[in-house]
């Protein structure tokens, strides 16, 4: 079972990958691009496949339960946490930059994910109660009634407190893009050096903008696990120009 679980995981890392790769080349070699960095930038890190993935992983371990991969997708949909980025340009291909989490985009992500996680953990709970000739109401109160009663907590409270970590930490999140510092631009690569108190920590990306739209790329090897879903590009969103 759990060579077929990481075979899974493989394939859906090499099929992302082969995408970005895909869209990467598209851009690259059809779109012209433009120089100009300034200005307030979104994404939105897409975390569901991720979390579909951990959470499958997790209920393949309890027995009796059969559940697939693209059930789990099915219900983790639009789970996304985002990152501003704003750039004031001072020169032809430099400037100063500053970039975070947004919290409350991450407590509300965290909250939707492990609603669906429950949501899909009742009706499996439902199934097995069934199989196992449970008479009860099978509908989703009656359901909840017996989780709270059972654990003295709500599902989602449950999953949350017992379950697996379906997002990767704040923390973690806000200690590979926070920060800010100044940045410079030669081709195709931007470089971020990120002051923090006496220390500066360099970052180097491929990057291209196309209108209103910014890719950045930093490489399966150098984005830490779980960080950047799958390693694929970061896709900004010019939200508002500079002045």
């Amino acid at each position: 079972m759990k060579k077929t679980i990481k075979n899974v995981v493989f394939i859906l890392l090499f099929l992302t990958l082969g995408i970005s790769t895909a869209f990467l080349a598209y851009l690259h070699f059809f779109l012209s691009d433009d120089r100009e960095l300034s200005g307030e930038w979104t994404a939105s890190l897409d975390m569901t496949e991720q979390t579909a993935v951990t959470a499958f992983i997790w209920l393949q371990e309890i027995e009796g339960v059969s559940v697939s991969l693209e059930e789990m997708e099915a219900c983790m949909q639009e789970l996304t946490i985002q990152v501003n980025l704003t750039f004031e340009q001072t020169s032809r291909s430099a400037g100063t930059f500053h970039c975070h989490v947004v919290q409350e985009s991450y407590d509300a992500c965290r909250q939707d994910a492990y609603a669906a996680f429950a949501a899909a953990f009742q009706e499996l709970l439902a199934e097995r109660l069934s199989m196992a000739g449970y008479t009860g109401g099978m509908d989703e109160a009656a359901i909840e009634d017996l989780v709270t009663e059972t654990f003295g907590m709500s599902t989602d409270a449950y999953l949350m407190s017992y379950g697996p970590e379906l997002l990767p930490p704040l923390e973690d999140l806000q200690a590979y893009y926070d920060g800010s510092g100044t940045y410079e631009t030669t081709g195709d690569i931007l470089t971020r050096q990120f002051d923090s108190g006496g220390d500066v920590t360099t970052r180097a990306a491929y990057y291209i903008r196309k209108d209103s739209h910014l890719l950045l790329s930093e490489g399966t090897d150098s984005v830490p696990s779980g960080l950047s879903p799958d390693g694929a590009p970061v896709v900004y969103t010019l939200q508002q120009p500079a002045n």
